[in-house]
């Protein structure tokens, strides 16, 4: 990964973490990562446990950030999602998984922070 393209990514997660933050969720861990995959953030709104997946972008000429996440990126949320919820003995507790979606225009202008909640679920 080039360093420009991190340097977005730690960007958007900070904004994605701000937005979370003022919205009244609890950051509980950053870059949770197991053989599944990766979570961005792990979060919790009361007694509810979110998983929040990152999505960053510079302009939309590639599609905007919520349509980046593949049939195949969503099956490894779900697995690293509950492969944390096992790791920490969390077997009966509410959980989603939610997309930060963060758009940036063409010169690194803040345009959006957009949450989706349940934006991926099993069906």
């Amino acid at each position: 990964m080039t360093r420009a393209r991190l340097c977005l990514g730690q960007r958007g997660e900070q904004l994605a973490a701000n937005k979370l933050l003022a919205l009244g969720c609890k950051i509980v861990e950053h870059n949770f990562r197991c053989p599944a995959g990766e979570i961005d953030l792990v979060t919790r709104r009361g007694d509810l446990w979110v998983f929040v997946e990152v999505r960053t972008r510079r302009g939309e000429s590639f599609g905007t950030p919520e349509q980046s996440i593949t049939a195949r990126k969503k099956r490894r949320l779900i697995a690293a999602a509950q492969t944390y919820l096992q790791e920490h003995d969390l077997t009966d507790v509410d959980w989603r998984i939610d997309v930060v979606a963060v758009g940036l225009s063409a010169k690194g202008e803040l345009l959006r922070v957009e949450v989706i909640e349940n934006a991926v679920n099993e069906q």
